[in-house]
Protein backbone atom coordinates (compact mmCIF):
# COMPACT_ATOMS: atom_id res chain seq x y z
CA UNK A 1 0.00 0.00 0.00
CA UNK A 2 1.26 3.32 -0.70
CA UNK A 3 -0.39 6.50 0.81
CA UNK A 4 0.17 9.78 0.08
CA UNK A 5 -1.16 13.12 0.75
CA UNK A 6 -1.70 16.79 0.26
CA UNK A 7 -3.35 20.17 1.51
CA UNK A 8 -6.34 21.34 0.39
CA UNK A 9 -7.13 25.14 1.50
CA UNK A 10 -10.80 25.75 0.93
CA UNK A 11 -12.33 28.85 1.38
CA UNK A 12 -16.59 29.29 3.04
CA UNK A 13 -19.32 31.16 1.06
CA UNK A 14 -19.75 32.94 4.35
CA UNK A 15 -17.76 33.38 7.89
CA UNK A 16 -19.09 30.40 9.71
CA UNK A 17 -19.52 31.08 13.38
CA UNK A 18 -20.50 29.32 16.19
CA UNK A 19 -21.17 29.96 20.43
CA UNK A 20 -17.60 29.54 21.34
CA UNK A 21 -15.47 30.67 18.05
CA UNK A 22 -15.26 32.68 15.47
CA UNK A 23 -14.53 30.48 12.41
CA UNK A 24 -11.63 31.40 10.20
CA UNK A 25 -12.24 32.59 6.24
CA UNK A 26 -10.58 29.57 4.96
CA UNK A 27 -10.22 26.03 5.80
CA UNK A 28 -7.12 23.91 5.39
CA UNK A 29 -8.11 19.80 4.76
CA UNK A 30 -5.96 16.97 3.84
CA UNK A 31 -6.72 15.11 0.78
CA UNK A 32 -5.32 10.89 1.15
CA UNK A 33 -4.70 8.44 -1.41
CA UNK A 34 -4.05 4.97 -0.93
CA UNK A 35 -2.68 3.30 -3.72
CA UNK A 36 -2.34 -0.99 -3.86
CA UNK A 37 -0.22 -3.24 -5.67
CA UNK A 38 -2.39 -3.44 -8.54
CA UNK A 39 -3.01 0.47 -9.18
CA UNK A 40 -6.40 0.83 -7.51
CA UNK A 41 -6.85 3.94 -5.34
CA UNK A 42 -8.75 4.84 -2.85
CA UNK A 43 -9.23 8.64 -1.20
CA UNK A 44 -10.24 10.11 1.91
CA UNK A 45 -10.51 13.42 3.61
CA UNK A 46 -9.05 14.50 6.95
CA UNK A 47 -10.75 17.52 8.48
CA UNK A 48 -9.39 18.78 11.72
CA UNK A 49 -10.65 20.51 14.34
CA UNK A 50 -8.30 22.66 16.63
CA UNK A 51 -11.08 21.93 19.83
CA UNK A 52 -9.54 18.15 18.84
CA UNK A 53 -6.36 19.20 18.58
CA UNK A 54 -5.67 18.79 15.17
CA UNK A 55 -4.69 20.63 12.11
CA UNK A 56 -3.47 20.42 8.78
CA UNK A 57 0.29 20.45 10.07
CA UNK A 58 -0.93 17.84 12.88
CA UNK A 59 -2.17 15.65 10.33
CA UNK A 60 0.33 15.36 7.73
CA UNK A 61 2.95 14.90 10.65
CA UNK A 62 1.28 11.96 11.61
CA UNK A 63 0.45 10.42 8.21
CA UNK A 64 3.36 8.58 7.58
CA UNK A 65 3.09 6.80 11.25
CA UNK A 66 -0.33 5.76 10.41
CA UNK A 67 0.85 4.46 6.33
CA UNK A 68 3.45 2.10 8.52
CA UNK A 69 0.53 0.67 10.74
CA UNK A 70 -1.66 0.66 7.49
CA UNK A 71 1.22 -1.48 5.62
CA UNK A 72 1.63 -3.74 8.34
CA UNK A 73 -1.83 -4.39 9.36
CA UNK A 74 -2.89 -5.54 5.52
CA UNK A 75 0.00 -7.40 4.60
CA UNK A 76 -1.13 -6.98 0.64
CA UNK A 77 -4.72 -7.14 1.43
CA UNK A 78 -6.93 -4.04 1.25
CA UNK A 79 -9.95 -6.35 2.43
CA UNK A 80 -8.59 -6.71 5.91
CA UNK A 81 -11.08 -3.62 6.89
CA UNK A 82 -11.06 -4.58 10.67
CA UNK A 83 -7.89 -5.60 11.15
CA UNK A 84 -6.41 -2.20 9.34
CA UNK A 85 -8.90 -0.28 11.49
CA UNK A 86 -7.60 -1.67 14.81
CA UNK A 87 -3.93 -1.08 13.63
CA UNK A 88 -4.65 2.46 12.96
CA UNK A 89 -6.01 3.22 16.19
CA UNK A 90 -3.73 1.33 18.29
CA UNK A 91 -0.75 3.25 16.13
CA UNK A 92 -2.61 6.54 17.51
CA UNK A 93 -5.89 6.41 19.58
CA UNK A 94 -6.68 10.21 18.90
CA UNK A 95 -6.55 12.47 15.73
CA UNK A 96 -9.88 11.25 14.61
CA UNK A 97 -9.87 13.07 11.19
CA UNK A 98 -5.87 11.98 10.33
CA UNK A 99 -7.45 8.02 10.72
CA UNK A 100 -10.34 8.17 9.05
CA UNK A 101 -9.05 10.20 6.05
CA UNK A 102 -7.24 6.60 5.57
CA UNK A 103 -10.64 4.55 7.13
CA UNK A 104 -12.35 5.99 3.84
CA UNK A 105 -9.37 5.76 1.57
CA UNK A 106 -9.55 1.75 2.19
CA UNK A 107 -13.25 1.33 1.83
CA UNK A 108 -13.41 3.39 -1.45
CA UNK A 109 -10.99 1.05 -2.57
CA UNK A 110 -12.32 -1.92 -1.28
CA UNK A 111 -15.42 -0.70 -3.12
CA UNK A 112 -13.92 0.13 -6.28
CA UNK A 113 -11.79 -3.50 -5.97
CA UNK A 114 -15.73 -5.18 -5.91
CA UNK A 115 -17.09 -2.52 -8.43
CA UNK A 116 -19.94 -1.85 -5.99
CA UNK A 117 -20.45 1.56 -3.52
CA UNK A 118 -19.12 1.91 -0.18
CA UNK A 119 -23.05 1.51 1.40
CA UNK A 120 -24.03 -1.53 -1.10
CA UNK A 121 -21.04 -3.45 1.26
CA UNK A 122 -22.92 -2.70 4.37
CA UNK A 123 -26.52 -3.98 2.36
CA UNK A 124 -27.84 -0.29 3.08
CA UNK A 125 -30.73 1.05 1.41
CA UNK A 126 -30.47 4.94 0.14
CA UNK A 127 -34.61 5.46 0.31
CA UNK A 128 -34.18 4.99 4.27
CA UNK A 129 -31.83 8.02 4.69
CA UNK A 130 -33.70 10.63 6.56
CA UNK A 131 -33.18 14.27 5.03
CA UNK A 132 -30.13 16.58 6.00
CA UNK A 133 -30.53 19.99 7.45
CA UNK A 134 -29.15 23.05 6.54
CA UNK A 135 -26.91 24.68 8.83
CA UNK A 136 -26.99 28.59 9.64
CA UNK A 137 -24.14 30.23 11.62
CA UNK A 138 -24.17 32.85 13.74
CA UNK A 139 -23.55 36.43 12.32
CA UNK A 140 -25.10 40.06 12.27
CA UNK A 141 -28.99 39.32 11.75
CA UNK A 142 -29.64 40.92 8.51
CA UNK A 143 -26.40 39.03 7.40
CA UNK A 144 -28.54 35.22 8.99
CA UNK A 145 -31.77 36.47 7.38
CA UNK A 146 -29.66 36.55 3.81
CA UNK A 147 -28.21 33.26 4.82
CA UNK A 148 -31.62 31.88 5.62
CA UNK A 149 -33.27 33.35 2.04
CA UNK A 150 -30.57 31.39 0.27
CA UNK A 151 -31.77 28.17 1.85
CA UNK A 152 -34.84 28.39 1.01
CA UNK A 153 -34.87 24.73 -1.05
CA UNK A 154 -33.94 23.19 2.68
CA UNK A 155 -36.86 22.43 5.01
CA UNK A 156 -34.99 21.73 7.92
CA UNK A 157 -32.77 24.38 9.34
CA UNK A 158 -29.85 24.07 12.12
CA UNK A 159 -29.35 27.09 13.85
CA UNK A 160 -26.38 28.37 15.68
CA UNK A 161 -27.26 30.05 18.99
CA UNK A 162 -25.66 30.99 21.91
CA UNK A 163 -25.97 34.60 21.86
CA UNK A 164 -27.72 37.43 23.59
CA UNK A 165 -30.05 38.02 20.31
CA UNK A 166 -30.84 34.45 19.98
CA UNK A 167 -34.85 35.10 20.62
CA UNK A 168 -34.13 38.02 18.37
CA UNK A 169 -32.28 35.42 15.68
CA UNK A 170 -35.28 32.31 16.00
CA UNK A 171 -37.81 35.45 15.01
CA UNK A 172 -36.46 36.15 12.65
CA UNK A 173 -36.00 32.54 11.66
CA UNK A 174 -39.47 31.91 12.15
CA UNK A 175 -40.86 35.19 9.82
CA UNK A 176 -38.71 34.05 7.00
CA UNK A 177 -39.12 30.21 7.22
CA UNK A 178 -42.58 29.78 8.66
CA UNK A 179 -43.14 26.42 8.26
CA UNK A 180 -39.48 24.52 8.15
CA UNK A 181 -38.26 22.11 10.99
CA UNK A 182 -35.65 23.98 13.24
CA UNK A 183 -33.00 22.77 15.36
CA UNK A 184 -30.52 24.22 17.52
CA UNK A 185 -26.74 23.96 18.28
CA UNK A 186 -25.12 25.76 21.16
CA UNK A 187 -22.00 23.83 21.06
CA UNK A 188 -21.37 24.02 24.28
CA UNK A 189 -22.28 27.60 25.56
CA UNK A 190 -24.31 27.49 28.08
CA UNK A 191 -24.54 26.26 31.70
CA UNK A 192 -27.49 24.01 32.74
CA UNK A 193 -29.22 26.90 34.40
CA UNK A 194 -28.84 28.63 31.04
CA UNK A 195 -30.08 25.66 29.21
CA UNK A 196 -32.94 25.17 31.43
CA UNK A 197 -33.90 29.16 31.29
CA UNK A 198 -34.14 29.19 27.38
CA UNK A 199 -36.31 25.83 26.86
CA UNK A 200 -39.37 27.39 27.03
CA UNK A 201 -38.68 30.10 24.15
CA UNK A 202 -37.39 27.21 22.18
CA UNK A 203 -40.75 25.88 22.49
CA UNK A 204 -42.17 29.10 21.60
CA UNK A 205 -40.89 28.79 17.87
CA UNK A 206 -41.10 25.12 17.92
CA UNK A 207 -37.69 23.63 18.03
CA UNK A 208 -37.45 19.90 17.13
CA UNK A 209 -34.31 19.30 19.66
CA UNK A 210 -31.43 21.13 21.39
CA UNK A 211 -27.49 19.77 20.27
CA UNK A 212 -24.76 20.38 23.13
CA UNK A 213 -26.00 22.98 25.21
CA UNK A 214 -23.28 22.07 28.11
CA UNK A 215 -19.46 21.56 28.09
CA UNK A 216 -18.49 17.94 27.54
CA UNK A 217 -17.69 16.85 30.41
CA UNK A 218 -20.56 18.00 32.26
CA UNK A 219 -22.97 15.05 31.90
CA UNK A 220 -24.11 15.98 35.59
CA UNK A 221 -25.53 19.07 34.29
CA UNK A 222 -26.67 17.68 30.81
CA UNK A 223 -28.63 14.78 32.37
CA UNK A 224 -30.08 18.04 34.77
CA UNK A 225 -31.13 19.40 31.49
CA UNK A 226 -32.67 16.44 30.07
CA UNK A 227 -34.97 15.98 33.47
CA UNK A 228 -36.13 19.66 33.10
CA UNK A 229 -36.18 19.39 29.12
CA UNK A 230 -39.73 19.07 27.38
CA UNK A 231 -37.25 18.57 24.26
CA UNK A 232 -34.85 16.08 23.28
CA UNK A 233 -31.26 16.62 24.05
CA UNK A 234 -28.44 15.05 21.51
CA UNK A 235 -25.16 15.49 22.37
CA UNK A 236 -22.14 16.29 19.81
CA UNK A 237 -18.79 17.19 21.56
CA UNK A 238 -19.66 14.60 24.33
CA UNK A 239 -19.42 11.73 22.30
CA UNK A 240 -16.17 10.54 20.36
CA UNK A 241 -16.14 6.96 20.09
CA UNK A 242 -18.35 4.03 21.18
CA UNK A 243 -16.94 3.73 24.51
CA UNK A 244 -18.78 6.88 25.45
CA UNK A 245 -22.21 5.98 24.51
CA UNK A 246 -22.88 3.77 27.73
CA UNK A 247 -21.86 7.18 30.00
CA UNK A 248 -24.61 9.36 27.67
CA UNK A 249 -27.41 6.63 28.58
CA UNK A 250 -30.39 8.10 30.64
CA UNK A 251 -27.80 11.77 30.50
CA UNK A 252 -29.07 12.68 27.03
CA UNK A 253 -31.70 11.55 24.22
CA UNK A 254 -29.58 11.07 21.28
CA UNK A 255 -25.56 11.28 19.68
CA UNK A 256 -23.91 13.11 17.18
CA UNK A 257 -21.71 11.36 15.19
CA UNK A 258 -19.01 13.04 13.44
CA UNK A 259 -16.36 10.47 11.49
CA UNK A 260 -13.87 13.36 12.11
CA UNK A 261 -14.00 12.72 15.62
CA UNK A 262 -15.13 8.84 15.71
CA UNK A 263 -11.51 7.74 13.44
CA UNK A 264 -13.10 5.39 11.10
CA UNK A 265 -16.29 4.72 9.12
CA UNK A 266 -16.61 1.11 11.23
CA UNK A 267 -15.96 3.15 14.94
CA UNK A 268 -19.19 4.61 12.82
CA UNK A 269 -21.45 1.60 12.54
CA UNK A 270 -20.24 0.80 16.58
CA UNK A 271 -21.24 4.09 17.97
CA UNK A 272 -25.03 3.80 16.18
CA UNK A 273 -25.05 0.18 17.47
CA UNK A 274 -24.34 0.98 21.00
CA UNK A 275 -26.56 3.73 20.78
CA UNK A 276 -29.57 1.68 19.67
CA UNK A 277 -28.72 -0.40 22.39
CA UNK A 278 -29.31 2.40 24.70
CA UNK A 279 -32.58 3.23 23.34
CA UNK A 280 -31.06 6.52 21.65
CA UNK A 281 -31.22 8.67 18.81
CA UNK A 282 -28.42 8.71 16.07
CA UNK A 283 -27.68 11.79 14.24
CA UNK A 284 -24.68 11.96 11.88
CA UNK A 285 -22.93 15.01 10.99
CA UNK A 286 -20.04 16.80 9.39
CA UNK A 287 -16.95 19.64 9.93
CA UNK A 288 -16.23 21.85 7.14
CA UNK A 289 -15.63 19.61 4.60
CA UNK A 290 -15.66 18.83 0.74
CA UNK A 291 -17.49 16.80 -1.26
CA UNK A 292 -14.78 13.88 -0.42
CA UNK A 293 -15.36 13.67 3.36
CA UNK A 294 -19.16 13.99 2.69
CA UNK A 295 -19.50 11.47 0.48
CA UNK A 296 -17.79 8.83 3.13
CA UNK A 297 -20.28 10.41 5.52
CA UNK A 298 -22.88 9.24 2.69
CA UNK A 299 -22.02 6.10 2.85
CA UNK A 300 -24.03 5.08 6.15
CA UNK A 301 -26.81 7.77 6.51
CA UNK A 302 -29.84 4.93 5.60
CA UNK A 303 -29.00 3.49 9.66
CA UNK A 304 -29.29 7.24 11.53
CA UNK A 305 -32.37 9.48 12.72
CA UNK A 306 -31.08 12.83 11.97
CA UNK A 307 -28.70 13.94 8.92
CA UNK A 308 -26.54 17.33 8.92
CA UNK A 309 -24.31 16.85 6.19
CA UNK A 310 -23.79 20.34 4.53
CA UNK A 311 -20.00 21.05 5.06
CA UNK A 312 -19.81 20.97 1.63
CA UNK A 313 -22.92 23.54 0.85
CA UNK A 314 -21.34 26.10 2.85
CA UNK A 315 -17.74 26.17 0.45
CA UNK A 316 -17.52 28.77 -1.67
CA UNK A 317 -15.85 26.16 -3.96
CA UNK A 318 -15.71 22.64 -3.93
CA UNK A 319 -12.35 20.82 -5.80
CA UNK A 320 -14.67 17.55 -5.87
CA UNK A 321 -17.60 15.80 -6.96
CA UNK A 322 -19.59 12.80 -5.45
CA UNK A 323 -22.19 12.14 -3.06
CA UNK A 324 -23.88 14.92 -0.86
CA UNK A 325 -26.94 16.38 -0.36
CA UNK A 326 -29.45 17.92 -3.15
CA UNK A 327 -30.51 21.99 -2.48
CA UNK A 328 -33.91 19.89 -0.56
CA UNK A 329 -31.69 18.28 1.69
CA UNK A 330 -31.98 14.85 0.11
CA UNK A 331 -28.89 12.60 0.60
CA UNK A 332 -27.46 12.14 -3.15
CA UNK A 333 -25.73 8.48 -2.68
CA UNK A 334 -23.30 7.25 -5.69
CA UNK A 335 -23.92 4.61 -8.10
CA UNK A 336 -20.12 4.31 -8.87
CA UNK A 337 -17.86 1.94 -6.80
CA UNK A 338 -16.39 3.16 -3.71
CA UNK A 339 -17.47 6.37 -2.41
CA UNK A 340 -17.79 7.51 -5.95
CA UNK A 341 -16.46 11.33 -5.80
CA UNK A 342 -14.18 12.66 -8.50
CA UNK A 343 -11.80 15.38 -8.87
CA UNK A 344 -13.20 18.69 -10.53
CA UNK A 345 -11.18 19.53 -13.31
Amino acid sequence: MKLSFEIVELQTKHAFNIARQVGPPSRRLVWVRVRDSDGVEGWGEASPQPFYGETADTVTAILPRLAEALEEAAGGDPFALERIDDAVHHALAHNGSARVAISAAMHDLVGKRLGVPVWKLWGLDPAAAPRSSFTIGIDELEVMRAKVREAAAYPILKIKVGTPRDREILSMIREEAPGKTIRVDANTGWSAKQTIAVMPMFQEFGVEFVEQPLPAHDLAGLRLVRENSPLPIIADESVENATDVAKLAGVVDGVNIKLSKCGSLREAIRIIHAARAHNMKVMLGCMIESTLGIAAAVQITPLVDYVDLDGAALLAHDPFAGPGIEADGTVRFNSEPGLGVRRRE
